[in-house]
């Protein structure tokens, strides 16, 4: 047999492989379940009862306005100030019309599958990411943590062989998962936007834009699956990949933010990570600086830096191959014992 497929099934047997999995599925089918009963079809009595609503609405600040200009006309025959309370000219020229009572405010949740699917695709991603980043952490950390690597190395000698071939069955195992959970969460929030939403306007364009966005989602799953398996490798332990995500996390996150706005930087947004995140998956992201204020025709405009895709494969894909090199570095150079 061979060590490809030895490590696919040591993977897919792990205790916490499986319960990780089992989590990640009921995750993301509470989040399904949550939206089918949340959405509602817009049929058209329930577009007409929304209209009857805006019109009730309508009729009734039409009768407050007539009966706040009728107070206004008796105080004002008693000789009160009026103005204050109710405005000049007794509030005549604020009369309610009915384009300020729009029915679709008080239309149900409907869930648009071309408008609003781009975004679930992005929350199926990021917990889809967390899965991969725990399983490849610990796939590779434990075997160092519990002697298996040196035990595997005494009759498997190629050491980056080994690790890679892990790595591998690493990475295939997530575009498995990535794969097929992929497929049922498309088809899940296809069937709600069928039944319970509306698929107007959904296009060949749309879906080939979902394709591209399903794409992306899988480089970011992957990625996350090789850091944390390369920064558990690194520290020969679960937790080495943990605290290094932790860290880069609250530094990023916190501690970058609180030192840029401290010392007054310049769209400062462009240091921390979550902002390439965002950038990756809507294609680009505007950072806009409010205390640099161009005025253009007597109006305020501030400043804004685009962050694309681009930057933000480069930023990942940079820090994703520093950290494999080093990895396969140390596993070609260090002792084990």
């Amino acid at each position: 047999m061979s060590l490809y497929v030895t490590e696919l099934r040591r993977l897919a047997k792990r205790r916490l492989t499986r319960v990780m999995l089992i989590l990640l599925v009921l995750g993301l089918a509470g989040i399904v379940t949550a939206f089918t009963f949340s959405s509602q079809k817009l049929s058209p009595a329930v577009i007409a009862q929304a209209q009857a609503e805006s019109d009730a609405n309508f009729r009734d600040a039409l009768r407050e306005w007539e009966r706040s200009i009728a107070e206004c006309d008796a105080a004002k025959a008693r000789g009160e100030q009026t103005d204050e309370r109710y405005g000049p000219n007794c509030g005549r020229d604020w009369k309610p019309t009915a384009e300020m009572f729009d029915p679709k405010w008080n239309l149900p949740y409907q869930f648009d599958f071309r408008a609003e699917f781009g975004n679930f695709i992005a929350i199926f991603a990021g917990a889809v990411a967390l899965f991969g980043f725990l399983i490849g952490a610990s796939f590779v950390g434990a075997e160092w943590s519990t002697g298996g690597m040196m035990n595997l190395l005494l009759w498997r000698p190629k050491r980056l062989t080994v690790l890679g071939t892990k790595l591998a069955a690493v990475l295939t195992t997530l575009t498995g998962v990535t794969v097929v959970l992929g497929a049922l969460w498309t088809l899940a929030f296809w069937l709600i936007a069928s039944f319970r939403g509306t698929t107007e306007k959904v296009t060949s364009g749309v879906w080939q834009s979902a394709g591209i966005s399903g794409l992306r989602a899988l480089a970011m799953i992957l990625a996350a699956g090789a850091v944390a398996f390369a920064l558990a490798s690194l520290g020969r332990h679960t937790a080495m990949a943990l605290g290094v995500a932790v860290g880069a996390g609250v530094i990023s996150e916190i501690g970058i933010r609180i030192a840029t706005t401290i010392a007054e930087v310049r769209f400062g947004d462009r240091w921390v990570l979550s902002t390439y995140a965002l950038a990756w998956f809507q294609k680009q992201w505007a950072l806009v600086d409010y205390r640099s204020c161009e005025l253009v025709q007597g109006e305020c405009t501030p400043k804004e830096l685009l962050v694309t895709w681009q930057d933000s494969a480069l930023v990942f894909g940079i820090g994703t191959a520093v950290v494999m090199v080093a990895a396969f570095w140390m596993m070609r150079r260090r002792d084990i014992t």
